[in-house]
């Protein structure tokens, strides 16, 4: 345990965080930059002595449970937690879990590209975050309970409105392959995540295709570059798919463009401006 190193990196990480960014009120006396020591040892669930003589250099070696306490109350990425353990003298174990906290800045990202559809998706393909043209493209994720948000779920369960599998989707079938693989490889970083091992033990027993391909044992896909939604009501709608990985979180940004001065173009303009509302029924 390197008693020095430990304290430096959990004062620089806890100054770096606003107390805004915890749900905490900044105040008008506050004197140092970012948490204070209470606050961060109160988000941890360890009483501030302790938290005060890891500071200080001066505590003795976390617990694991003591450590992913910090980890999570420090907003720590998974490269930080790993150092964090390291530090403590005690190697880190799996992650817990797929990371659900999306960063502001990727937040505001999808808010500056109003003529894409964006969204952002955990590792167990949940929907964690979109924009308003993605919700008016696909559907508007915000009405949705937070399990049924998810892209796999619904590729292999349903439901599908008007035997539209997964918003009518050109690949709905290369989706649910590469879907089943890639989470095979995310049960195997996260083996005690009950959402996980819930979401896979779901499927098995409602879907025989994924029941299939998971006895494949197969990890790994090519990514789909181009496909089209059958949108309800204003017909097919090609994009063009790019993924970024944001790797300290193991989320992914799907970003859905049309070819400039392309009919997909025009419909995706149409949607921006229709939203999620719906023009098939009176009102």
């Amino acid at each position: 345990m390197d008693r020095r190193e430990l304290a430096v990196f959990l004062r620089s990480r806890r100054e770096q965080i606003a107390p805004a960014d915890v749900g905490l009120p900044a105040g008008p006396r506050r004197r140092t930059p970012g948490l204070r020591r209470e606050e961060a040892a109160q988000l941890a669930f360890i009483s501030t002595e302790y938290y005060t003589r890891l500071e200080q250099a001066r505590g003795p070696r976390p617990s694991r449970e003591v450590l992913a306490g910090l980890a999570r109350a420090l907003r720590l990425s998974n490269a930080e937690r790993t150092h964090l353990h390291h530090l403590a003298g005690a190697p880190p174990g799996p992650p817990p879990g797929p990371n659900r906290e999306v960063r502001q800045s990727v937040l505001d990202l999808l808010r500056r590209l109003p003529q894409a559809a964006a969204i952002v998706t955990s590792a167990a393909y949940e929907v964690l975050a979109w924009n308003d043209l993605a919700a008016a493209l696909m559907e508007d994720f915000s009405a949705l309970p937070r399990r049924e948000r998810n892209l796999v779920r619904q590729v292999f369960l349903g439901p599908h409105p008007q035997g539209r599998r997964l918003y009518g989707v050109s690949d709905a079938d290369a989706f649910a392959r590469v879907s089943a693989r890639r989470l095979r490889a995310t049960a195997a970083r996260y083996p005690n995540d009950p959402g996980v091992t819930g979401l896979v033990e779901e499927l098995l027993a409602g879907s025989e295709d994924f029941a299939r391909l998971w006895a494949s044992h197969d990890v790994g896909a090519a990514p789909t570059l181009r496909k089209t939604f059958q949108h309800p009501l204003v017909g097919p709608v090609t994009v063009n798919c790019d993924v970024l990985d944001i790797t300290d979180r193991d989320q992914q940004v799907v970003i859905y463009t049309a070819a400039p001065g392309s009919a997909s173009e025009e419909a995706l303009r149409l949607l921006s401006v229709i939203g999620t509302q719906r023009m098939d029924v009176d009102h």
